[in-house]
């Protein structure tokens, strides 16, 4: 498989490298980090992790791209990528993950098209809907 580079063409805010910063971070619009971010919430349409990028806090966005080191939940409407680089500890929920050779991951990941909605209610009720049995086919369960 080939490494896909992202690029993140326009960006609206930047955490740069060797740059610090704590709280709530709100944008509307994209936003790299290589320095550090620590804190409450941060939420942004576009959200790229560089190399150099460490981020303690749970993410809420569209699309996520992660190069360095996530410690907290990522909450993604789009996308999340993860480069060989990304070291991420916490849960994923996107409909859709790309996770590339290299990657350490400890948390758990939903995917799904209806992230309001239980993945697992979702799974039961299409393996439920044909309604077989062993006890339909044969008419008694053995044992």
């Amino acid at each position: 498989m080939a490494i896909v580079k992202p690029t993140v063409d326009v960006t609206n805010s930047t955490i740069g490298e060797n740059s610090y910063f704590s709280g709530r971070f709100y944008i509307n619009g994209s936003l790299k980090i290589d320095g550090k971010f620590e804190g409450k919430s941060l939420q942004a349409d576009q959200l790229y992790i560089g190399p150099t990028g460490k981020v303690k806090t749970n993410i809420t966005a569209s699309t996520v791209i992660v190069e360095g080191i996530v410690i907290g939940n990522i909450y993604a409407k789009n996308r999340v990528m993860l480069m060989p680089t990304a070291r991420i500890l916490g849960d994923i929920t996107t409909p859709e993950l790309v996770i590339q050779n290299g990657v350490i991951l400890e948390g758990r990941c939903m995917i799904s098209n209806d992230l309001k909605h239980s993945a697992k209610d979702y799974i039961f009720a299409e393996y439920d809907k044909d309604n077989l049995s062993e006890e339909k086919l044969f008419g008694k369960k053995s044992g």
